[in-house]
């Protein structure tokens, strides 16, 4: 059972990388890694939003970066892709930008002193 599951996803994973010159084993990889990363700067863009107001803007580059990371690979590496995915991936990256220019916006004003 597990032999066929596993046969099955290396199968399915060669054919995206065929058809679609994406591997999705990189894919993974770039999401893995870049989980951490996105975690840690939420949790320090948020403690500089309630503190220190100098850190916002690079803690938010990180933030927006480490979001982006994996669908960028696919938007410049794929090819031969459904319209419909270049869609939901430019629109998964503006609402990204979107929440986060609202949280920025939102954020208490830096203290005078």
């Amino acid at each position: 059972m597990i032999d066929s599951i596993v046969s099955w996803i290396a199968e399915t994973a060669a054919t995206i990388r065929e058809r679609h010159a994406v591997n999705p084993y990189v894919f993974i990889a770039l999401s893995a890694g870049c989980g951490p990363v996105f975690y840690y700067s939420m949790y320090r863009l948020v403690k500089a939003l309630a503190r220190e107001r100098s850190a916002v803007g690079r803690w938010s580059l990180v933030f927006l970066v480490s979001a982006v990371v994996p669908y960028v690979y696919v938007l410049l590496f794929g090819r031969n892709l459904p319209w419909w995915v270049y869609l939901v991936l430019a629109a998964a990256i503006a609402s990204g930008v979107r929440q986060l220019v609202r949280k920025l916006r939102s954020a208490p004003p830096e203290p005078q002193g």
